[in-house]
């Protein structure tokens, strides 16, 4: 479940947004009167994504979100607010906000904005997941691009299949890895050749690994595999 930090001095409105957020969206929101207790919520809590209002007690929104900036660089950020003007949405996006919604505004709206930004986000990381070549598994360094699992006194040659395989399990490390979205991604087709040698491969990375007893790739019955590490 996403975590929301919803800052909103307005009583009425605040529980209205969480009341639908957390119904409708399924989000777990954190709700709170001004910007000092915005704050404190911030720095005690882990949030997905941050709703301010720019207009408030004690300290406005604009203010809350440099501090906000200053500990976490990525979350992101919508500012509502009923100031309009060019020069508070220019602000806004220069302090780092990710979307800015004038009141009054449907709350559906407001939704689909938040489900734009975390997949935005989902994306991103998806990416940079992509893109990693190496990977800390237990005492083991796996090193994607040379085919090398080292654990600091030897290292293992892998084959490009093996490598290829043992990367998807990193990816999703401690998570499910599908039997049918390993054969697709490797061998571009999940029939039960090409499942049979799947099999002997993952026999190798056992092995590669055992010397390290908080490492395991178990059978998830069914499913498919998973990589443990603890």
């Amino acid at each position: 479940m996403k975590k929301i930090l919803l800052v909103e001095d307005d009583p009425n409105l605040g529980m209205l947004l969480q009341d639908y957020l957390q119904l409708k969206g399924k989000f777990d929101v954190t709700l709170c009167k001004d910007g000092e207790e915005g704050l404190k919520a911030f720095t005690k809590g882990q949030y997905d994504i941050c709703i301010l209002d720019v207009m408030m007690p004690k300290k406005d929104g604009f203010t809350l979100a440099k501090e906000i900036r200053k500990v976490n660089i990525n979350i992101p950020i919508i500012f509502a607010t009923a100031k309009a003007m060019m020069e508070d949405k220019t602000e806004a996006f220069n302090l780092g906000g990710d979307d800015y919604i004038t009141k009054p505004f449907r709350i559906e709206e407001l939704l689909l904005r938040i489900q734009a930004l975390l997949k935005r986000v989902s994306d991103s990381d998806k990416r940079a997941d992509e893109q990693q070549t190496k990977f800390k598994v237990g005492k083991y360094l796996f090193d994607y691009t040379a085919q090398l699992i080292t654990d600091g006194k030897r290292q293992q040659k892998v084959s490009t299949k093996e490598a290829e395989l043992l990367r998807l399990l990193c990816l999703k490390k401690n998570e499910v890895l599908t039997r049918e979205e390993a054969l697709i991604s490797i061998w571009h087709d999940d029939n039960y050749f090409n499942g049979r040698s799947m099999d002997v491969f993952l026999s190798k990375l056992r092995k590669y690994l055992k010397e390290d007893s908080g490492v395991e790739i178990i059978n998830v019955h069914g499913r498919g595999y998973k990589l443990l590490v603890s």
